[in-house]
């Protein structure tokens, strides 16, 4: 009887890759492992038998390159074919199925498991100065520190640890149900391989106590809100002698009175006088840098948009410095006298004489709107 093909059987494209490989055969063989299937045990072992022979042909970079090619003819029927038993699978499955069972590592003497500290996080507010400058900031975080009252033991003083004896001192025992053995954490140790009769009563037998240290962070210039600067080795400790975890500094850039950021650019708003609007000026604007001066020609329209090229920011991840774009907003003024006003209606009644030509955006927008009513009204 001809074989399925290896795909076909485990039910995924001849592109899939190496994690969707693992979770179609994950699911296969949960569904069909003979204890699990006791009603019709063979039928189901064959399954198994079957899934099991793909998966470690496909699993392996060389074999699947050559059963691609090649077909069942190109990989040796040793490869996965009909060993089947306790021993040879519990290999396979500590490597697909061992992960689901924690994030520990195994010690480098192969005994009790190591665990990486976790990663802490740090919220860090910055003036928009000091962002696009960069600075170094000192910062406060939590972290252990090893129990004096006990010398890190964890065990009363006076008193000492004992080897768990569970798992020997290990930190590990071996669970064995059918077919599956598997590995596992002690539960009564934790994986530390120690039991503790007596804890320490200022740490509660953990070893340690919470405390803060100070650290030095270098922030580059032109970080921006979002941006995290990562501090390896500055997190939780590991447990069993693992691995520090990692800080986070999460960049936060408070509110400006005046500038807001947008990547590389700066934008601001200058309110300028109807009469510098109208008959031309210059004026000073701030920068990051300092001021500088900004000419406004005559006849200068409320919302026009000056660029100063250069004043802007030079971000993290490019050498280019970004623009200070400068919008102006023209006042009307408030809290006229009574010759002020007197003046104005001079101004508008002189303003009138000259008809259109004074006021062209005016005149242009009175003329649609007269245009809409009678298209309107024509309907």
């Amino acid at each position: 009887m001809a074989k399925r093909d290896y795909y076909e059987i485990l039910g995924v494209s001849r592109n899939v890759s190496e994690i969707e490989l693992k979770k179609a055969y994950r699911k296969l063989a949960m569904k069909y492992h003979p204890d699990r299937n006791t009603e019709n045990r063979e039928e189901a072992e064959e399954k198994f038998k079957e899934v099991k022979e793909a998966y470690e042909v496909l699993s392996d970079a060389q074999k699947r390159a050559a059963y691609d090619q090649f077909g069942h003819a190109g990989v040796d029927s040793s490869a996965g074919g009909g060993n089947y038993g306790p021993g040879n699978f519990s290999d396979i499955f500590d490597s697909v199925f061992g992960d689901i069972f924690g994030g520990a590592a195994r010690g480098a003497s192969g005994g009790r498991r190591v665990y990486r500290g976790s990663d802490l996080a740090y919220d860090l507010e910055m003036a928009l100065e000091e962002a696009v400058a960069g600075n170094t900031v000192k910062i406060r975080v939590p972290t252990w520190k090893s129990c004096t009252t006990c010398g890190g033991s964890g065990a009363r003083k006076g008193t000492v640890p004992t080897t768990c004896p569970t798992c020997h001192g290990h930190g590990q025992v071996r669970m064995s149900q059918g077919f599956f053995s598997v590995q596992q954490t002690c539960p009564d140790c934790r994986g530390t391989g120690q039991i503790i009769r007596e804890p320490c009563p200022d740490c509660h037998g953990q070893g340690k106590k919470r405390d803060h240290k100070t650290i030095s962070v270098k922030v580059p210039p032109g970080v921006d809100t979002g941006d995290r600067i990562r501090l390896a080795g500055e997190g939780e400790p590991g447990e069993n002698g693992g691995p520090p975890g990692d800080l986070y500094v999460n960049i936060r850039v408070k509110e400006h009175p005046i500038f807001k950021r947008e990547d590389a650019d700066l934008y601001c708003e200058v309110p300028i006088g109807f009469v510098t609007a109208a008959l031309g000026g210059e004026l000073e604007v701030p920068t990051l840098d300092g001021k500088v001066s900004l000419k406004i020609p005559a006849e200068t329209q409320s919302g026009k948009v000056f660029r100063l090229r250069g004043k802007g920011v030079k971000t993290v991840r490019s050498n280019h410095t970004g623009d200070l774009l400068c919008k102006v907003v023209v006042e009307t003024p408030v809290n006229l006298t009574a010759r002020q006003k007197e003046l104005l209606r001079e101004f508008e009644a002189s303003m009138q004489e000259g008809g259109k030509r004074h006021s062209p955006q005016e005149s242009s927008w009175l003329d649609r709107v007269k245009g809409f009513f009678e298209d309107l009204g024509s309907k």
